[in-house]
């Protein structure tokens, strides 16, 4: 059900793919017919789905950079930041559900096993994240019109990156297979974000005219 290395080549390829495809889409190719998706292929769509998220999210963020944006681009950006984010965490969420009703089916995870304090979902997203920071960083060690020694310290956060994915991509195999032998077990954490919810932030609601409510730590 679930691999490190299918998933690090699929959010490779989905990148690669994604960059190719632009400026006529700023997001990785679309998903199969459902007739043709296995449960396989299903679990592996999800894992594409998440990771065309971060993929949208990490150029939408990429635009709020430019020196020229206005304010109200700006505001427009933020705007689209917060949407696409909250994609990112939703579909991170059904990563972990995914998993969680195949492992169930299987009487699994054990429930005395200790406690993972990471769900699967949430260490794909890093290694998302990851597989775009790897693609620009190689970028920018092929740059033409780079200063002096900047293709060198790429090269170098380049190393880095490509040591901390492997370990991760290694954890992620190794929690995989102790929840299958039930030495681990992991849950569902939920994001619970509140800026979207015009119930729970008072920047929205405080504007209809309904009582603000205290702040509390997000």
């Amino acid at each position: 059900m679930l691999s490190a290395p299918e998933i690090v080549n699929l959010q490779d390829h989905e990148t690669r793919v994604g960059h190719l495809a632009e400026p006529q889409s700023s997001a990785p190719s679309p998903p199969e017919p459902a007739s043709q998706v296995s449960e396989a292929s299903e679990w592996l769509e999800a894992v594409r789905r998440q990771h065309s998220a971060n993929f949208e999210l990490w150029h939408i963020e990429d635009e709020a950079r430019a020196p020229g944006a206005t304010d109200a681009q700006l505001a427009d950006v933020k705007r689209r930041v917060d949407r696409c984010n909250q994609r990112r965490n939703d579909l991170a969420e059904e990563l972990d559900r995914a998993l969680l009703a195949w492992l169930e089916a299987r009487g699994l995870p054990n429930p005395a096993a200790p406690l993972h304090s990471e769900s699967p979902g949430l260490m794909i997203d890093r290694l998302s994240i990851l597989a775009l920071k790897l693609y620009h960083t190689r970028e920018e060690t092929e740059r033409a019109d780079a200063p002096a020694g900047h293709a060198r310290r790429n090269l170098d956060r380049l190393t880095i990156l490509e040591e901390q994915r492997a370990d991760l991509a290694a954890c992620l195999d190794a929690l995989w297979r102790e929840t299958l032998a039930g030495t681990r077990r992991f849950k569902l954490y939920r994001q619970l974000k509140m800026y979207n919810d015009p119930s729970l932030n008072p920047a929205i609601y405080g504007t209809s005219g309904a009582p603000v409510q205290a702040k509390l730590p997000r």
